[in-house]
């Protein structure tokens, strides 16, 4: 699939033309991402990268997570929002400054001491597909109507995202199937280590301190192990804790959903950074993000 630089509205990009991002409007990530069962898979997303010993030692050694929980959840959902909604020059100065910090980044590997590359390809490749293979399949466990194609389709789109990042596109998965052969070479690389421990008790039991902490045992029941729960069998094998079973998970994931999908767009969508607000006062009402208006097969 190519991504055109055109919109419902203008045609093609040119002198006048309303800038639709790097996606634009008419894909599928347009009306995924806005989707609020986002945010559970997003949590679930970490747990799952955090199972190479590479990505959760970058994580460890170079992430303020402790001092900054919040913040730190709410940059990785800016990225993934800022690469779907924002206009093109956003996305490319975001994105600059994302490669620039990895570019500087240097790992310590937990295991042999040595020293690695945080924009190591293969690292970026992992925590690529650990992320959207997370989007993709929680998003419809929670009850999100997408068909097949649609899925194959957004993974395809998603190969253009993973360009930001420095990844080319041709050497991503871009489809259920390739994604599939992807994890099935991967596995033997991922395990439970100490650096996943550290991880997986901040996802349940983020360090939140003042009024905010009053909130964390709901937070623990309602997201962070509910996240946990939905990850593949063979990651929750991995980290060794009960999970919910499996039907009362998306059970409350669907219920979780249905209960987000009450509160306005408008409100819901002002996190992180208002970025979808702000693709729809540039592009018109008819740019909302929607199941409805998901591409046909």
């Amino acid at each position: 699939m190519t991504v055109k630089d055109t919109d419902t509205r203008t045609g093609p990009t040119g002198a006048g033309a309303v800038d639709t991002g790097l996606l634009g409007p008419d894909s599928v990530s347009w009306q995924l991402h806005a989707d609020p069962a986002m945010w559970i898979a997003g949590i679930c997303s970490l747990y799952l990268q955090a199972l190479h010993p590479l990505a959760a030692a970058g994580v460890i050694q170079h992430s303020n997570f402790r001092q900054d929980p919040i913040g730190r959840l709410a940059r990785t959902a800016s990225f993934v929002s800022l690469a779907t909604y924002a206009t093109r020059p956003e996305v490319a100065a975001g994105a600059a400054k994302v490669r620039a910090v990895h570019r500087s980044l240097r790992g310590r590997d937990p295991d042999t001491g040595a020293t690695f590359r945080i924009d190591d390809p293969e690292l970026l490749l992992w925590v690529h597909c650990a992320e959207v293979s997370t989007f993709l399949t929680v998003l419809r466990l929670a009850g999100y109507p997408l068909t097949p194609a649609q899925a194959d389709r957004y993974l395809d789109e998603q190969r253009t995202s993973a360009t930001l990042v420095g990844l080319h596109a041709d050497e991503v998965p871009g489809s259920r199937a390739e994604m599939a052969e992807y994890f099935a070479a991967v596995r033997p690389q991922l395990r439970r280590g100490a650096d996943a421990d550290v991880v997986y008790e901040f996802l349940h039991r983020p360090p939140l301190t003042g009024p905010l902490r009053l909130g964390v045992p709901v937070y623990q029941v309602l997201a962070g192990h509910l996240a946990y729960s939905v990850l593949p069998d063979w990651a929750i094998q991995h980290y060794g804790r009960r999970p919910y079973p499996g039907p009362v998970a998306r059970a409350m994931l669907r219920a979780v959903r249905r209960t987000a999908l009450l509160v306005p767009g408008s409100i819901r969508w002002r996190r992180p950074a208002g970025h979808v607000p702000r693709a729809i006062a540039r592009l018109g009402p008819q740019a909302t993000p929607s199941p409805r208006r998901l591409p046909r097969d």
